[in-house]
């Protein structure tokens, strides 16, 4: 029989939820330096209130060496939100300014050219199809054309399937073709610039810019024979091989390998080229050893977190006149109690992203501080890389280990010995016969090292590389060898042979 009713049961749990101003400073603490600029921008023009402020009138607060401010820059902890009807103005026009200039190492020197649109540039889709333009096609051929260039993947590949772009035309265009019509179609397309374009593979590719090479002599036919007739022996460096297949010696395929390797693999991985100029790190930290005029060792770190282009912001003084206006007026009308209100909520929301910034600034540096202090080798003389993970940093600093993980995620530091992206100095441990714990990137450096140098015709296996770390201390398996040079991204010692 089923029964039929309401219950009730009472449980208790317990649940932890994040502040809006919580929530806030999370979000501000993951961002980047260069991502810092958009995010203010966005949010002054979200709130009237928030304004940039006057640099002359912070110059001349930090001469006189404003103590409330200091106060306010040193504290770790967000005051919070004051939740009364009224607003403490003189609170808030004192001790919630993040003054910008304060931080700020040095203005950049581009302002007046770093808000001009940038000069517009051709894909490469529409330089091909204005090239497709001038061929002698059909009609149904321009159909095909079409297709293929809408085809191409990211390297400039045309790795479709044939059927599917015959069935594509005969059901959206009503016109038939065959698989021959799509590859005669691609060949001409193949043509075009960049060469090898709509290739169907590697192969291909590099088969046709080498038949497209306006030299004609004996490297240029070895290659395209082996392109051509040779490509397992080739992918699998099979020297010996090749050179009885072809009847040739050393200096000729190396001739004819040195040649293929002068081709582009990817002709459709075109980059516009001012993305290049625009695609630059900008470190989030600058961290620089100064050793002592009488002893090197005796010296001392000096870290800066940049602020370049984050500007001083304010509370608006032009609300609080508007405050004081409304605050006059003997009768309280409905509309001055809504525009209180509305000042109110615009007053916090200001105070409490003024907040997060700076306890993002007190974040970044206690977290950079407590890295130079364990890897204090590395940073004075750029190796001696030490074991550390996010647990060591959570721990002296006394926050959580994803707090940690958002600061270290896509920030950067300028060294005396070049830019690092901070997550560089996060690494697992293992220990030297000699009972010295050492991080496996330092490990991972010496096995570059050693493959780097190593001969050429003859590469090392992994198990004579496991040798030659054990002889340097290291106590690793020849399994965590392959692993390291996987990480790597280096071949196997036979993909490794070259002929010299």
């Amino acid at each position: 029989m089923i029964k039929t009713g309401q219950n009730l049961k009472q449980s208790q749990n317990l649940q932890q939820k994040l502040s809006p101003q919580q929530i806030q400073f999370i979000k501000l603490l993951q961002l980047p330096t260069a991502a810092m600029e958009q995010r203010i921008k966005e949010e002054i023009e979200m709130n009237p209130v928030l304004e940039e402020d006057d640099l002359d009138r912070l110059e001349e607060r930090v001469q006189e060496n404003d103590p409330e401010w200091e106060k306010k820059e040193k504290s770790d902890e967000v005051e919070p939100v004051d939740q009364h009807e009224d607003v403490d103005w003189d609170s808030f026009m004192h001790n919630t300014e993040y003054e910008g200039s304060n931080y700020n190492s040095g203005g950049g020197g581009n302002e007046d050219w770093k808000d001009l649109p940038d000069p517009y540039h051709e894909s490469l889709l529409e330089e091909l199809e204005k090239q497709v333009s001038l061929l002698d096609l059909s009609e149904d051929e321009r159909l095909i054309a079409d297709q293929i260039l809408g085809s191409l993947d990211e390297d400039g590949y045309f790795r479709r399937e044939t059927e599917a772009v015959v069935d594509n035309i005969a059901f959206n265009q009503g016109v038939l073709v065959n698989a021959d019509d799509i590859e005669k179609v691609r060949k001409q397309i193949q043509q075009l610039d960049p060469i090898g374009i709509a290739s169907k593979d590697l192969r291909d590719c590099l088969s046709c810019q080498l038949k497209n090479l306006n030299n004609k002599n004996g490297a240029r036919q070895n290659a395209i024979q082996i392109v051509d007739d040779h490509w397992e022996s080739f992918e699998k460096k099979h020297f010996s091989k090749l050179k009885k297949q072809l009847d040739i010696d050393d200096e000729e395929l190396k001739e004819a390998f040195d040649l293929i390797r002068s081709l582009d693999p990817k002709p459709g991985a075109v980059a516009n080229p001012d993305e290049d100029n625009q695609q630059y790190i900008e470190p989030d930290f600058e961290v620089y050893y100064e050793p002592s005029e009488t002893d090197e060792e005796d010296g001392e770190f000096v870290i800066s977190l940049n602020r370049r282009n984050v500007p001083p912001l304010r509370i608006s003084p032009d609300y609080k006149q508007m405050w004081d206006n409304i605050k006059k007026k003997p009768e309280q009308e409905s509309s001055d109690k809504n525009a209180k209100r509305f000042i109110k909520d615009k007053v916090e929301s200001a105070q409490w992203f003024i907040d997060s910034i700076i306890q993002r600034q007190n974040t970044l540096m206690n977290t950079m501080k407590t890295i130079v202090s364990l890897q204090e080798d590395f940073f004075k003389y750029g190796e001696g890389l030490k074991p550390m993970i996010l647990k060591d940093i959570a721990e002296r600093i006394k926050m959580d280990i994803s707090t940690i993980s958002r600061v270290v995620n896509g920030k950067y530091v300028q060294t005396n010995h070049g830019v690092y992206e901070l997550k560089y100095f996060f690494s697992e441990g293992l220990q030297t016969e000699d009972g010295e714990d050492v991080s496996n990137r330092e490990v991972k450096n010496y096995l570059q090292d050693i493959i780097d140098n190593e001969d050429k015709q003859k590469p090392l296996s992994d198990q004579a590389l496991t040798d030659l770390l054990k002889e340097k201390g290291y106590k690793v398996a020849r399994r965590t060898v392959s692993k390291y040079r996987e990480q790597l991204q280096i071949p196997v010692a036979r993909l490794r042979k070259q002929i010299m």
